[in-house]
């Protein structure tokens, strides 16, 4: 069995969905002969049988030597364009919790699973979606933009009710995602601690730009266990945050589950599992025009963004 990575990429003006071998893109509509295949949301709405089809391509582009596009040479996009949902989990590695109480000077929250807790999600709108490599534009209201490295979740079968024993079967692939947050949105100022209208998660959330994802999927197949991944980011070459997806709070699957028994998930949804400590908030650190951020997730590969 051969491996691949699925991509998004940019011909003329239009995307298309892409499958890398050995640092070579073949386009999976062309080789396919199935037009539905020319998007990653559609490859991912067939994904039960477009499993065998990629294969297909990427065992005779190795094997007949077949001749593609140097990986080098195309304009990647976000490997999956407008998700139709995006889930965020919230609090979900206990030493980003410890931190985030510190900053907030508040007592630290227990951990949420010894008391019966399930896991809790925000959501960002598609639009937020930003490709590798891409510039971000600041938003002009924030003075206090963090980064935050997640692994992401590319759902690939529609899923409603799943138990966490199951979940993983509905994950067609993984990505690297940087959360980023508009700290000093996070509540609406002349609103009390006790309110309950003081959050502002779109204005924390969901500014343009909040969500870069990529640089590819790596099938599920080729990342056996989600909760033994390495991850990193770095600020500038500064490394920030440095930990492992087995200190989550809440596994993949756990995560899976209990949305799933929220609402249906649906091909292409993406969910971003939490970032663990060294955020820049921590620290008073925030970005800043012309920094560059970097995320590394074990097995999966960089995701580079540049902010201005």
């Amino acid at each position: 069995m051969v491996n691949y990575k699925l991509v998004t990429y940019r011909v003329a003006n239009s995307p298309r969905s892409g499958v890398v071998v050995e640092e070579e893109v073949f386009d999976v509509a062309e080789l396919t002969g199935r037009l539905s295949y020319t998007t990653m949301l559609g490859v991912l709405n067939d994904w039960e049988a477009a499993q065998a089809l990629l294969d297909e391509i990427a065992t005779k582009a190795k094997e007949v030597k077949m001749k593609g596009i140097p990986l080098g040479q195309v304009k990647l996009l976000a490997p999956v364009l407008y998700p139709s949902a995006i889930f965020c989990a919230g609090a979900n590695y206990l030493d980003h919790m410890l931190e985030m109480a510190a900053i907030q000077k508040i007592d630290p929250e227990p951990n949420p699973r010894t008391i019966g807790l399930k896991p809790w999600h925000f959501v960002k709108t598609s639009r937020t979606v930003a490709e590798t490599q891409s510039v971000i534009p600041l938003p002009e209201y924030s003075k206090m933009v963090d980064w935050e490295a997640e692994l992401a979740v590319v759902i690939g079968r529609p899923a409603k009710n799943v138990p966490v024993d199951k979940a993983l079967d509905y994950v067609a692939g993984y990505t690297v995602a940087n959360d980023l947050s508009a700290r000093d949105f996070a509540t609406r100022p002349q609103t009390s601690p006790t309110s309950p209208f003081r959050y502002d998660w779109v204005s924390m959330k969901n500014f343009d730009g909040a969500c870069p994802i990529g640089p590819w999927i790596v099938p599920a197949r080729e990342i056996p266990n989600p909760q033994n991944l390495a991850i990193k980011l770095w600020v500038n070459d500064v490394l920030k945050q440095n930990s492992h997806t087995s200190k989550m709070i809440f596994s993949v699957a756990d995560q899976i589950s209990h949305l799933s028994n929220r609402g249906t998930l649906h091909p292409g949804d993406l969910i971003l599992t939490g970032t663990p400590s060294g955020v820049g908030s921590a620290r008073q650190e925030f970005l800043k025009s012309g920094d560059v951020v970097r995320v590394w997730i074990e097995g999966i590969g960089t995701l580079s963004n540049t902010l201005e």
